[in-house]
């Protein structure tokens, strides 16, 4: 594993004559950009054509943790690694690389459409000019909300919306109206990064709200580092819920109206007529 600079050499080719491709809708670099979901992390856990695409790409970015998940794939290839925060840089890293003709692939836990880079990626991808854009594909992986579920039950089984607590680029009176929203609909709602030392009563204010239209009784499910080592899970109610370690590790499910457990399981009916 070859670790690269984040930095930019002002010298460096964009795309040059002999690394572009014709495409219906223009000339294009030969370089490809590829964002794969990498799940909670284990080859067992990704898809096929997602472990094809990091062991065929010439470069491998990713944020540090999320690279040493898969570096049994990476072998002797380049990889430029970032830190948190560092979203934009690593992203913008990989498009560059890209446009000058390498294969590059960028790493996402979960899927990489969710709270993941494949969003970033494509944006930055629009901002070249035509002729210097990649070709970007995305490479779907499993959530942290589906993996925890299924650690839990079946609790998504009717409609749902997926919610996260970090207020860094939402505001937080937007998080909570959706929050409120999803209360009142009825949704089975999945919180991501629920608390951090930072946001240590923002889990208890969603909890607040939504009591204002479930039962007390309402089951809710925790796992913490879903799918991955160490994991554990707890189930408990919205009573309850304030009283239940709780980290950004963790995924936070709560049921809606309809949601039992039942011999340790929790279950939120689809509505068939048993």
């Amino acid at each position: 594993m070859r670790s690269s600079s984040i930095e930019s050499s002002t010298e460096r080719e964009n795309c040059s004559s002999e690394n572009k491709i014709s495409a219906g809708n223009g000339s294009h670099c030969s370089g490809t950009v590829t964002v794969i979901g990498i799940g909670p992390g284990h080859r067992e856990e990704m898809t096929e054509r997602a472990v094809h695409a990091i062991e065929s790409s010439e470069v491998i970015v990713g944020y540090h943790t999320y690279l040493s998940l898969v570096k049994d794939m990476i072998g002797d290839r380049e990889v430029v690694g970032t830190g948190m925060r560092e979203e934009i840089e690593r992203c913008r890293r990989a498009v560059e690389l890209a446009s000058e003709g390498k294969k590059v692939a960028v790493v996402s836990s979960g899927d990489p459409g969710v709270y993941g880079m494949a969003g970033l990626v494509l944006e930055l991808v629009q901002k070249l000019p035509e002729e210097q854009r990649p070709e970007c594909e995305i490479i779907p992986g499993l959530t942290a909300s589906s993996t925890a579920a299924g650690i839990l039950g079946a609790p998504l089984m009717h409609d749902y919306a997926v919610i996260s607590l970090s207020d860094l680029m939402t505001p937080w009176d937007l998080i909570q109206k959706r929050a409120r929203l999803a209360a009142e609909g009825d949704f089975v709602i999945a919180l991501y990064n629920p608390k951090s030392r930072e946001r240590a009563s923002y889990l208890d204010q969603i909890r607040d709200i939504v009591m204002q239209f479930r039962k007390p009784e309402t089951p809710v499910g925790i796992v913490r580092k879903a799918g991955r080592p160490g994991m554990n899970y707890t189930l408990t109610t919205l009573k309850d819920l304030p009283s239940q370690p709780v980290d950004m590790q963790s995924t936070v499910i709560i049921g809606n109206s309809q949601t039992y457990v039942e011999d340790g399981r929790m279950i939120t009916p689809r509505g068939y007529r048993l």
